[in-house]
């Protein structure tokens, strides 16, 4: 039988969504492929189980074989003969055959697409590129499935490719540094979710993250002592490079250049002493765009920097440049008025050109934040879209004839829900691009700011969610069926910790730490139904964070999806749906459960840090105690009724400790329709 992948699964969103996964594994697949053909059959797998890769194998296949026969062996517990690739001229009737015809490039539109095919004797992998057997190695991993005796494949067929280029996650190390561990594990990660950009932030305000010999006092004075030597760099590269990920570094100019400033003051638009900033947000040290010494200071910067890195192009930021420092210079507006530059986006512009020569120089293009599209920057640069309406600077980026890489709609750090990035549309709607103009469309890139991240957070920021991200770029599927997209983000988000990422694990460890190695049984669940402020609004919420503030407090143990939020939302949309009696009890099951969190707090013994969740977890248990009134049949209900429960619910939605409930969409569901039935109007 033949089915399209995605229709298919359709069928199966009435598996709940409280299920730890699908019934089978092929309905977790995600990113989805473009084509899945299944059979009847299965491959079963024994201790005999062998890999065959060609005599001439690149690096990158040898190392994707060997990691898949670890990572396949950890999964089932199975003593294989065989724990490496054996060579396919030796052994051509092994279990897993893979056939490629070269090594792929590391650039921009290379072949990625492969074809796996699953029988009861054998599976195939074949592909153009080495690429492509490496996204197959882990296509092929999310389809290990088992019954209560056996591990196997289900038989089938599957045609794979990307639907964009450019697949990218940006990581900060300028705000919080990131050491070389955190980030080889994100990159194992990025390949699970098929991404091929890692996009490396190295330069803010906050620190200067890459060694420059030329330039030694960069990372002496301007960060912390915390960098990345350039034999890490090339370390990582590599790392990256075995993974089919192409890496591009971000030194960000004229803005954004405290740090670099700091080291070397004299390029700066204000002379003065600078020092590293340790707070978030915009500020005005600015280089110099008039001073020819700031052009060959930046000529021996960019010139190590292309020598490290091997893809095209280097991202120069010039993004939120407000220009303040140039407005103040007498010199620099002296200068603007002798070119005939009429404002300070057009002294941007020279300032763009000239650096764009540079790179050229030392054969590169340039990439840079969407601020440095002008009409006189060459159609060479690529546009990186960042803000302003869904679609709108897309639209007139390609339209003006520029290559566009989109983050607007894939910011992890604002912490919105997996649900938000996973409906990005990179074609905007009403836009009317032509074919031509939809090709100037790379793809785009998720971006982890680091203000209110560290190394021990990150990866909870990053993951699962990117998941969602990696499915909108490889696959681009028409539809976003919500609940099944969670469904798959979950049962594959837990098999990222098996390569280290820290987003279950860390949840743990900060709970622990705020309750001083209590039972955190009840803290768990409330930081399951809580998430972070979003949209910055952590920081502007009365507590501002330092660069050095703590960051092991209960809102770094909530993620932007609160799981149990999630499944109570979609149990509520069952119930209406079908107000049965069976729908009904699994709401009051939660109910129940909420209504005994505050005084599971009280058998703790408490600290300050303790202390600030118990306004939360009473208010949560007193509206649950009002809600579970509600739903019983025979419930009086009067108007003081409703006014306490106004109030209840007004407590329960106020942000504590830089978090919210995030029930509050199901909530005001649940009671406007309780009411409704006893002859009462519902308003927040």
């Amino acid at each position: 039988m033949k089915f399209h992948f995605y229709i298919f699964l359709l069928v199966f969103s009435i598996f709940s969504f409280s299920q730890a996964q699908y019934e089978h594994a092929w309905q977790n697949l995600m990113p989805q492929p473009q084509d899945i053909h299944l059979q009847k059959g299965q491959f079963v797998l024994d201790s005999l189980f062998t890999v065959a890769i060609p005599d001439t194998a690149s690096r990158r296949v040898q190392i994707a074989a060997t990691k898949f026969i670890r990572r396949l062996t950890n999964r089932t517990g199975l003593f294989v003969k065989h724990g490496f690739p054996l060579s396919l001229k030796e052994v051509p009737q092994a279990n897993i055959v893979v056939h490629y015809n070269r090594t792929g490039n590391l650039q921009l539109h290379e072949d990625e697409a492969y074809q796996l095919k699953i029988t009861a004797q054998q599976i195939n992998i074949e592909a153009g590129t080495d690429l492509g057997v490496v996204f197959a190695f882990e296509t092929l991993l999310q389809l290990l499935d088992n019954d209560h005796e056996k591990y196997f494949f289900q038989n089938l067929t599957i045609s794979d490719k990307p639907a964009f280029t450019w697949r990218g996650l940006m990581i900060d190390a300028a705000r919080h540094f990131q050491p070389v561990a955190v980030i080889k594990r994100n990159l194992d990660a990025m390949l699970v979710a098929k991404l091929n950009t890692f996009h490396w932030h190295l330069s803010d305000d906050q620190g200067f993250r890459i060694a420059i010999k030329a330039y030694p006092q960069l990372t002496q004075k301007a960060s912390d002592g915390q960098f990345y030597t350039q034999a890490q760099i090339k370390d990582v590269i590599q790392y990256a490079a075995d993974r089919g990920i192409r890496v591009i570094p971000e030194i960000d100019v004229p803005g954004h250049a405290t740090a670099l400033l700091t080291a070397l003051p004299d390029i700066a638009s204000r002379k003065k002493n600078y020092q590293l900033q340790r707070n978030a947000g915009i500020f005005d040290p600015t280089l110099d765009p008039t001073n020819p010494q700031t052009y060959k200071v930046l000529d021996k910067i960019f010139k190590e920097i292309a020598g490290l890195f091997p893809f095209a192009y280097i991202h120069i930021g010039g993004d939120e440049n407000r220009g303040r420092q140039w407005d103040a210079n007498p010199e620099i507006q002296a200068f603007m008025r002798q070119k005939g530059l009429k404002n300070n986006h057009e002294l941007q512009t020279y300032f763009n050109v000239k650096l764009e020569k540079i790179l050229q120089k030392y054969h590169k293009k340039m990439m840079g934040w969407e601020e440095i599209r002008t009409p006189q920057m060459p159609k060479t640069a690529l546009i990186h879209v960042w803000r302003g309406r869904a679609g709108v600077s897309l639209t007139k980026t390609v339209k003006s004839g520029y290559d566009a890489v989109l983050s607007n709609g894939f910011y992890i750090d604002l912490m919105l829900p997996a649900a938000t990035h996973y409906q990005t549309q990179l074609y905007p709607k009403q836009a009317h691009l032509t074919i031509d103009q939809k090709a100037h469309i790379l793809g785009g890139e998720a971006t982890m700011w680091s203000e209110l991240v560290t190394p021990f957070t990150i990866d909870s920021r990053i993951w699962p969610r990117t998941l969602a991200i990696g499915e909108r770029l490889w696959s681009n599927p028409s539809g976003t069926n919500l609940r099944q997209m969670y469904q798959r983000l979950f049962a594959q988000g837990y098999h990222l910790e098996e390569l280290g990422i820290t987003h279950i694990k860390n949840r743990g460890v900060i709970l622990r730490n705020i309750a001083q190695n209590q039972d955190i049984s009840t803290l768990q669940a409330l930081s399951r139904l809580y998430e972070p402020l979003k949209g910055y609004k952590r920081n502007k919420a009365g507590t501002e964070y330092q660069s050095y503030s703590p960051f092991m407090l209960f809102a770094d143990a909530c993620s932007a999806d609160a799981e149990d939020a999630l499944r109570f939302g979609f149990l509520v949309e069952d119930y209406l749906k079908q107000p049965n009696s069976e729908n009904k009890r699994k709401i009051v099951i939660y109910l129940k459960k909420w209504q005994h969190f505050g005084e599971a707090l009280k058998n703790l013994h408490t600290n300050p840090k303790l202390e600030l969740l118990r306004p939360m977890s009473r208010s949560l248990a007193n509206l649950a105690k009002d809600l579970n009134r509600l739903s019983l049949e025979d419930a009086i209900v009067n108007q003081a009724f409703v006014q306490q429960l106004q109030a209840d619910y007004k407590i329960a939605f106020k942000a504590y400790n830089d978090v919210s409930l995030a029930l509050k969409k199901p909530l005001n569901i649940l009671i406007k329709y309780w009411l409704k039935q006893k002859g009462y109007n519902w308003s927040e």
